[in-house]
C-alpha cells in the first residue's frame, strides 16, 4: 500500500512553496512522524512529516522546486512482511562501535531544540548542538555560527606545499571585478510582488506628522523599573503607538476596513500587525484583539514575535490577517520614510528615529524628543481629510497618554 506525501495547506494567501532540503533519501525508512522535507515558503520555512511508518519508494520533487499546495512531494510504500514490520530496504555493514568523546551539555542536553537550518549549519560546521548556547530556548543558525567561530579561529594552518612562482600581480588599487547570483528566496520573491502589487493596485498616498516623544519618555523612565519588577518587561515605545492606534481607529473606522470588490468591509475588531524584520525578509506578525489588551500583554506579544522572528519558530497562524500595520525604521535610525501598504490594508503608521530638536512651545524655542510619523493610505477608501484627521489623533494620543487611558 502506498501513501502519497503532499504540500500541506500553507495558510491564508499561501499556495505555493519551495523545496529547500530532503532530511531523507529515496529507499530509506522512516517511521510515523518523522520529517522528511523541509518546504520555503513566503512567510515561514516548515518540516513536512510522514504520517506513518514505510519506505521512502520515490521523491517526485527535487530541492530548489517550486510546489503548490496538494501537489504530491513523494510517494511513500507500506510493505509489510509476516510480522507486520517494514522491511530494511538494505542492510548496513556492521561497523564496529567507536567510543563516543563525552559532549558538554546544553540547558536541555542532547534533547536541545533547534531549528532546521541550523541543525544543517551544525552538521556542516561539525559543531555539537548540546554545547550550543541559545539564549531564545531554540538554537538558532545564528547561535552555531557564533560557537563555530572560535573554534575556527583556533585552528592551527595546515602546512602548505611550496608553491610554484606565480604569474605578475596585477597593479596596486586594482581590484578584481566579480559577480555573484543568488536565487531569491520564496519570502523574498513575494515581498518584491507582493510590494510592486501594492503599488500597481492602490491609489497610495502618504501624509506626515512630527510628535513630540516627551511625555511617553518621562512617564517610561518614572515607571520603568516598578513596572519590570512586577511584570518582567519594559515598557517599550510601540506599545504607545498600539494603544494610540487602535484609539485612531475607532474615531475613524474605514481605515480600519477594506475593499473587497464594490464593498467596503468595516472591521469591528483590531488585529495590529507588527512589522518584524528577520534575516529571510520582513515579517509582519500580528496581535489580536489588540484593543483588549493592556500594556504588558502588547509588550509580551512584541518581545515574543521580535525573539520567534529571528529563530525561526514563528506560524503561519501568528502572520494571518491583521487589520492595520505598524512599522518601526527608527529602530535602524530611519529619520522619515513613506511605508508601502500591506494589502487588503488600507493604512500603515511609520514610526522613525527619536531626535532631540528645537520647537517652540508657548513662544519659547525648546528642546524636545521628536519623532515623525508617516501614514500611507489607500486613497480610494480613506480621504486626505481623514488620513490627517487619523494622524493628528494619534499625536494627541501620544503627547497626553492620559487620553489613552480614559477613552480605553
Amino acid at each position: 500500500m502506498s501513501t502519497n506525501i503532499v504540500v500541506p495547506e500553507l495558510g491564508e494567501s499561501v499556495v505555493e512553496a519551495r523545496v529547500a532540503k530532503w532530511l531523507k533519501k529515496q529507499g530509506d525508512t522512516v517511521t510515523a512522524g518523522e520529517p522528511l522535507v523541509e518546504l520555503e515558503t513566503e512567510k515561514i520555512d516548515l518540516e513536512v512529516s510522514a504520517d506513518r511508518a514505510g519506505v521512502l519508494a520515490s521523491i517526485k520533487h527535487q530541492e530548489g522546486a517550486d510546489v503548490k499546495v496538494g501537489e504530491v512531494l513523494a510517494v511513500l510504500e507500506e510493505s509489510t512482511n509476516g510480522a507486520g514490520k517494514v522491511p530494511v530496504v538494505a542492510k548496513v555493514p556492521v561497523v564496529p562501535e567507536v567510543p563516543k568523546v563525552p559532549e558538554v551539555q546544553g540547558a536541555k542536553g542532547a534533547d536541545k531544540k533547534a531549528t532546521p537550518t541550523a541543525k544543517n549549519v551544525a552538521k556542516a560546521h561539525d559543531v555539537k548542538l548540546a554545547a550550543v548556547e541559545s539564549p531564545g530556548g531554540r538554537v538558532t543558525k545564528q547561535d552555531v555560527l557564533k560557537a563555530a567561530a572560535p573554534a575556527q579561529e583556533t585552528k592551527a594552518p595546515a602546512p602548505q606545499a611550496p608553491q610554484a612562482p606565480q604569474a605578475p600581480q596585477a597593479p596596486r588599487g586594482v581590484s578584481e571585478r566579480t559577480e555573484r547570483r543568488e536565487r531569491m528566496t520564496k519570502r523574498r520573491a513575494t515581498i518584491a510582488r507582493r510590494l510592486v502589487e501594492a503599488q500597481h493596485t492602490a491609489a497610495m498616498l502618504t501624509t506626515f506628522n512630527e510628535v513630540d516623544m516627551t511625555a511617553v519618555m518621562q512617564l517610561r523612565e518614572r515607571r520603568k523599573e516598578a513596572f519590570t519588577k512586577k511584570y518582567g518587561v519594559g515598557v517599550g515605545i510601540a506599545s504607545f503607538f498600539v494603544k494610540a492606534s487602535i484609539g485612531a481607529l475607532k474615531a475613524f473606522p474605514q481605515i480600519n476596513a477594506e475593499i473587497q470588490g464594490d464593498e467596503i468591509v468595516f472591521k469591528n475588531y483590531y488585529d495590529i500587525g507588527m512589522a518584524v524584520g528577520a534575516e529571510g525578509g520582513l515579517v509582519v506578525p500580528v496581535i489580536r484583539d489588540a484593543d483588549r489588551k493592556g500594556f504588558v500583554d502588547i509588550e509580551l506579544a512584541i518581545r515574543d514575535f521580535a525573539k520567534r522572528a529571528q529563530d525561526g519558530s514563528l506560524t503561519l497562524e501568528d502572520l494571518k490577517g491583521g487589520t492595520f500595520t505598524i512599522t518601526n525604521g527608527g529602530v535602524f535610525g530611519s529619520l522619515m520614510s513613506t511605508p508601502i501598504l500591506n494589502p487588503p490594508q488600507v493604512g500603515i503608521l511609520g514610526l522613525h528615529k527619536i531626535a532631540d530638536r528645537a520647537v517652540a512651545v508657548s513662544g519659547q524655542v525648546v528642546i524636545r524628543p521628536m519623532m515623525y510619523l508617516a501614514l500611507s493610505y489607500d486613497h480610494r477608501l480613506v480621504d486626505g481629510r481623514e488620513a490627517v484627521q487619523f494622524l493628528v489623533k494619534i499625536k494627541e494620543y501620544v503627547e497626553d497618554p492620559a487620553w489613552m487611558l480614559l477613552e480605553s
